[in-house]
């Protein structure tokens, strides 16, 4: 039997819309994929699956292991169950407005660290820096570049920063998340038109629906590359998370650990902490120091 490899693009009702070589498939899931007992979605928009496309209905056969996952975990009567929003993301993009409304830098921080769990790459878009400067923007999120998250100043108004921001997304696949009002839709309907305003239908649609009819559908970008915009995105929340584990998902900081003098420094005040040493010597933005802070007290309660 000769199968098909493809990406899965919209899921809905059971149904699967894969693009492949020879174009878009719908298909169904191979029964005996569905047995068992499952502790988190079987099949996801981003997933690579191989399909056996000789009956009259394409079936998928086989799902390939993922790369990375954005997931979040949802309860249920039998236990905690992994809900995988987009499989194989090749980056995640954090818009937040310089200005109007005013970026909660602690949010970022969180985004960033359930990125750097859930390993995919991250990026910020600092949007609206028509309504403060360029020199303004960079004082705001400047320290991230030096962290090594790419930061791209961008106005839908103004469409400033379009180049870069298109560059960085062709031909991956991008998930965006961020808080109300920061422009994301003015952004994707500069980018590609008409595209932010579909995307806001598609979640209109689901949460509506939300207990009958569930779609989630990645956008193709007349430039190259796709785009996740599904329902939850703005709830990217950290999970399973132990305390002593916030190191190594603030980049400066898990680069500094092995040199504390005591091994299990939680940075506060022991002495011969060689975070606290940077943080007062600025190598370490302060800011970031008290998000880390924040978010350990929080994992500890």
């Amino acid at each position: 039997m000769d199968l098909t490899r493809g990406r899965i693009l919209r899921t809905q009702s059971g149904f699967f819309d894969v693009e492949t070589e020879a174009g878009l498939v719908t298909a169904r899931l191979r029964g005996r994929l569905k047995q068992g007992r499952k502790e988190r979605d079987l099949i996801a928009l981003g997933d690579w699956v191989w399909l056996n496309l000789e009956d009259d209905q394409a079936m998928i056969e086989k799902i390939e292991e993922r790369e990375r996952a954005l997931v979040r975990i949802s309860p249920r009567p039998s236990g905690t169950f992994t809900q995988v929003i987009v499989a194989n993301p090749d980056q995640a993009l954090f818009v937040f407005a310089c200005a109007d409304p005013r970026p909660k830098l602690r949010m970022l921080d969180r985004f960033l660290v359930a990125a750097e769990q859930q390993n995919i790459p991250a990026a910020i878009v600092a949007n609206k820096i028509d309504l403060v400067g360029k020199k303004a923007a960079k004082a705001l999120f400047g320290h991230y570049v030096d962290i090594g998250y790419p930061v791209y100043y961008t106005s839908a108004i103004k469409k400033l920063g379009m180049r870069e921001l298109r560059n960085a997304m062709k031909d991956k696949l991008s998930v965006l998340a961020g808080p109300s009002g920061a422009g994301k839709s003015s952004l994707l309907n500069v980018l590609q038109p008409d595209l932010g305003l579909a995307t806001s239908e598609v979640s209109q649609a689901t949460e509506k629906g939300r207990h009958t009819t569930v779609e989630r559908r990645l956008f193709p970008l007349s430039f190259g590359g796709y785009l996740a915009d599904t329902p939850g995105l703005k709830a990217f929340a950290l999970q399973d998370l132990e305390p002593e584990e916030m190191d190594g998902y603030f980049p400066e900081i898990g680069a500094l650990v092995a040199d504390c003098q005591f091994r299990d420094c939680s940075h506060r005040e022991e002495p011969g902490c060689a975070v606290r040493a940077a943080v007062e010597s600025g190598s370490v933005h302060a800011d970031r120091y008290d998000s880390y802070l924040r978010l350990r007290r929080y994992e500890e309660r």
